[in-house]
């Protein structure tokens, strides 16, 4: 038997939402993440192997926002106008945070309904 834990990733990630049925429309039809199933006041989706959770909070001590979620897309730009046009607002526009290597770290931040903050991000090659 093995004496490390040895995590291998991060499986699911929660978050508190108000309304499941409006978080499940901004979830599934603005970010168009695939809505895996729904079970009582708990929705499932799938984000590149890794499981969210949007819930109600089963207590008081739960209700409060999540951390910082941060969703990968290949085009920031692209990605950004088009949740625009789909009433997203974002608290800025794309903006480069860092380089890595050859490329900047773009994001731009903006909330669910119920105010947890995310972002998408992408890598843009430097020119």
């Amino acid at each position: 038997m093995s004496s490390s834990l040895q995590i291998q990733r991060l499986g699911q990630v929660a978050v508190t939402v108000r309304d499941v049925p409006r978080a499940v429309a901004f979830y599934r039809d603005a970010l168009e993440l695939p809505l895996l199933f729904q079970a009582g006041n708990m929705a499932f989706f799938a984000v590149g192997g890794l499981r969210l959770l949007l819930s109600v909070p089963e207590k008081p001590e739960f209700d409060h926002p999540a951390s910082t979620l941060y969703y990968t897309v290949p085009d920031i730009h692209a990605a950004y106008e088009l949740l625009l046009e789909r009433g997203v607002e974002f608290r800025g526009k794309p903006h480069p945070v860092g380089k890595l290597g050859s490329a900047e770290t773009w994001m731009a931040f903006c909330s669910d309904p119920d105010g947890n903050l995310l972002a998408i991000m992408s890598e843009v090659p430097l020119e």
